[in-house]
């Protein structure tokens, strides 16, 4: 895996987008301590707090106990109870116990402890799996604010556009053949990083313009002829 030498800053998210099977997820997993690498080198300097793709929690107690193992107090009052934990309604969670939460309110109690954690970089790997199109919303409402506020850096993989977009300041995009070999290119500006993206799986997109929500357009469609000829997959203004 060969990544790019753009640099990230703080309060940035970095969107990270490509192909299955490319290393997205081994990336973010050895940036976490997770897997061992065998080339380059991973700087342990700051604190790491990290939301798996998939989400094993073996625990048969409440999301309010939950909650008080994995951030202390601080998640029931203050800037993150009501930016995050409300935000993404868990506050209406706390009494259920884990086993049974949902595949949506597991992952929303998941990214409100990763959230939770103090550290330097976020690493958040499919964070929109299970939600509905609000809850996504307000997901990504919930990192972009805690990243800004805390002017903190935030690494998140996820393969819905429009969550992408709305989230992300630049995108780390990766290229290659699933299962067999990927490199890393940026981080790019979001717009140029869409535009590499989008061009390399054969789609654009454009945004509604009621809506502004981004649409994929019929290929060969008059709008897709369009985009294509100037080299614009993704057309938006922001």
């Amino acid at each position: 895996m060969k990544t790019g030498e753009g640099k990230v800053h703080r309060s940035e998210v970095v969107g990270v987008v490509g192909p299955n099977g490319t290393g997205k997820s081994t990336m973010i997993k050895i940036l976490a301590g997770e897997h061992e690498y065998d080339g380059g080198w991973v700087s342990s300097d700051c604190s790491v707090s990290y939301k798996p793709q998939h989400i094993d929690v073996d625990m048969d107690c409440t999301v309010q106990v939950w909650l008080d193992a994995e951030v202390g107090p601080r998640w029931r009052s203050g800037e993150y109870n009501v930016n995050v934990i409300r935000a993404l309604g868990i506050d209406e969670l706390l009494p259920k116990r884990v086993k049974k939460l949902s595949g949506g309110e597991r992952q929303a109690v998941s990214i409100a402890i990763c959230l939770g954690r103090e550290a330097d970089l976020y690493l958040l790997d499919e964070p929109s799996a299970h939600l509905d199109a609000n809850a996504r919303m307000e997901a990504a409402k919930a990192i972009r604010r805690t990243m800004e506020a805390n002017e903190k850096s935030a690494f998140v993989i996820d393969h819905d556009v429009y969550f992408i977009d709305i989230l992300a300041d630049s995108l780390l995009v990766f290229e290659g053949e699933g299962g067999k070999f990927g490199k890393a290119e940026g981080p790019f500006p979001l717009k140029e990083g869409m535009n590499r993206f989008l061009e390399g799986v054969n789609i654009t997109f454009r945004r509604d313009h009621d809506s502004k929500r981004p649409r994929i357009n019929k290929a060969n469609s008059r709008k897709d002829r369009e985009q294509r000829q100037v080299g614009d997959f993704y057309s938006y203004q922001h």
